[in-house]
């Protein structure tokens, strides 16, 4: 098999010349400095970016995705969104007439393992590249973000879901909604199911405590109650942990009608111990960070039943279709995984498009753009990056609309807008598609 982070350099360089010259989620168990800090804390190390003449030279993009780690399942539909893009964006005809360069492609790593990413990011750091696609998990962001951001280089990231993460830095922005759309969509769907006393299996970081306080206030304010894992019970438990006997014990002591599995791969630990001890899986809800594809990982009929949120719009037929074939020919594998894919595209697209209207290449340029590209000021919708670039070759405002159905990004760099989808598992283990519901951030 070739390896994906070569194929992809082979392919953007493959498709270069056909075509005119052609990676919710986050866990640290102790959090740094950088991961604890919030945005209103925070000071902006891209505060003292300022435009300058624009560079008119390629637009090279550096990506930091999980090839490695918890969230390394995500790293094939990441892959797959922005590599179709530089191909998209270069078949017609690049930006500022040049194609798009991608590289260096480095490894995000796990949260349980930060010098992965801080090795990456001073890798990234020291190069030529103005854009920063990732990382998938948001504290992983928190680890490096302030080392891309304080170069002036644009950090897009395509799943990641923590509050602290809104407004965080002027050059950090996302094209997956923060976990208030995420929570309050899980809580009503929690809510709408009836259930009126949840226990909470959380890990204990900014994705998965700042994901469970939306829950437990959507579900709070509707009447309900946490009996088990509520915010300040310090009942959560260690990103990385493998046994959990005495934590499913204590949740199911407290009489659930319903539970909450906030963490990523110690859901394969969790969910074996609570089928033990006799739960009824179909009560189980989980999120972005672990509802996948456990075909292989449980017995069948293990999750039958069990519910689960993925931010983002469910893509078509015909987009799923390219980014398998996409996939195919660059890391000749199979795509299985759609989990922010369309995210990863668009976050690249936007990047281009704010480019081409910056009439630069370089970092300030591209931050200075995004916001307008995104449809801030309205303008006239587009959906393909080479609609986009017409209009704006003739002088138009525009609004991309792209492929994950995100709204503009607000003050926050946030999507204003965005999809979160809802899935049941089968008797197979799979997450399947439901239906989408639509929530602001504004």
């Amino acid at each position: 098999m070739v390896h994906p982070k070569k194929a992809l350099v082979a392919a953007a360089a493959l498709a270069g010349a056909a075509t005119l010259v052609l990676a919710g989620c986050s866990s640290s168990s102790t959090p740094t400095s950088s991961a604890s800090a919030s945005a209103s804390t925070h000071a902006d190390p891209a505060a003292a970016c300022k435009p300058g003449t624009p560079s008119t030279g390629p637009l090279k993009i550096a990506t930091i995705l999980p090839q490695t780690g918890s969230l390394a399942y995500l790293n094939p539909p990441a892959e797959a969104g922005y590599g179709l893009a530089v191909q998209d964006i270069n078949a017609a005809g690049g930006v500022l007439g040049q194609p798009v360069q991608v590289g260096p492609i480095t490894d995000s790593g796990a949260s349980s393992d930060l010098s992965v990413s801080t090795a990456s990011a001073a890798q990234i750091a020291s190069s030529d590249a103005q854009v920063v696609l990732g990382a998938e998990s948001s504290s992983v962001t928190l680890n490096f973000v302030d080392t891309i951001t304080s170069k002036c280089k644009v950090q897009l990231s395509p799943a990641n879901t923590a509050t602290a993460l809104s407004g965080y830095s002027s050059y950090y922005f996302r094209t997956a909604p923060p976990d208030t759309v995420q929570g309050s969509a899980l809580g009503n769907l929690i809510v709408g199911d009836g259930v009126q006393k949840l226990g909470f299996l959380v890990f204990n970081d900014a994705y998965g405590t700042g994901l469970r306080d939306v829950v437990e206030d959507t579900v709070t304010k509707a009447g309900g109650s946490i009996v088990y894992g509520a915010k300040g019970k310090g009942q959560e438990f260690a990103p990385g942990q493998t046994t959990f006997s005495s934590e499913v014990s204590a949740v199911l002591a407290a009489k659930p009608d319903a539970i909450a599995i906030l963490a990523f791969d110690e859901t394969k630990s969790i969910v074996p111990e609570l089928k033990a001890q006799g739960w009824d899986m179909s009560k189980v809800y989980m999120v972005d960070g672990n509802t996948a594809d456990y075909s292989t990982t449980f017995a069948a009929d293990t999750l039958t039943g069990a519910q689960g949120t993925i931010p983002g719009a469910q893509p078509d037929a015909t987009f799923k279709q390219r980014l398998v074939d996409f996939y195919k020919t660059s890391a000749n594998a199979d795509l299985k995984d759609f989990s922010y894919a369309p995210e990863s595209y668009d976050a690249i697209v936007l990047a281009a498009l704010a480019a081409d209207k910056g009439k630069g290449t370089d970092g300030p340029t591209i931050q200075a753009n995004l916001a307008a590209v995104s449809g801030v000021n309205g303008g006239e919708k587009c959906a393909d990056y080479a609609s986009c670039l017409a209009l704006l070759n003739s002088g138009k405002d525009i609004q991309y609309t792209g492929k994950a159905g995100i709204g503009p990004f607000n003050s926050e760099n946030d999507p204003s807008s965005a999809f979160i989808g809802i899935y049941k598992f089968d008797a197979t283990n799979v997450p399947v598609f439901q239906k989408s519901i639509q929530g602001s951030t504004n």
